[in-house]
């Protein structure tokens, strides 16, 4: 059965992914360091891990599997999880595949190593609306991709 793990400390969209989930009937786990307030759909699972570094990443990679779904911004947690056979996306609805998680892996590399030089600073564009919509329109379409796939 198609379930979805969320690595939900720094997720902006939890609130869009427990609408599409209800609407499905998914199961979810929204996994953190830290006990969340999160609606009270029955089939949310609220993991928290310890404050370890990667805790989060490591549960979620453990337990996930093929005909899953990861929504994650952390590059090599979503790398992991597709070697787990499931399928990805970050918050902005981008997804990642064998096609592009290498290059995705890459780039984080460099931006990596240009902020620790001082070369770049790090200013991330705010979240916006349409980010919210961009990520809802590709769950449902990840969703119904992997119902036909079943």
């Amino acid at each position: 059965m198609l379930e979805i793990f969320v690595d939900a400390d720094a997720c902006p969209v939890k609130a869009e992914i427990l609408r599409v989930a209800e609407r499905h009937q998914l199961t979810i786990h929204m996994v953190s360091n830290q006990w969340m307030r999160i609606g009270n759909y029955p089939r949310i699972n609220r993991i928290v891990v310890p404050t370890e570094p990667d805790a989060a990443d490591d549960w979620i990679a453990n337990h996930i599997g093929p005909g899953d779904i990861a929504v994650t911004a952390d590059i090599l947690l979503a790398g992991r999880c597709l070697k787990e056979g499931a399928d990805l996306m970050g918050p902005n609805g981008r997804p990642f595949d064998e096609g592009n998680i290498g290059m995705a892996i890459a780039t984080r590399d460099l931006m990596a190593h240009l902020r620790d030089t001082g070369d770049i600073k790090d200013n991330a564009p705010a979240f916006t609306k349409q980010d919210r919509s961009r990520f809802l329109d590709a769950l449902e379409n990840v969703i119904q991709a992997i119902l036909r796939r079943s």
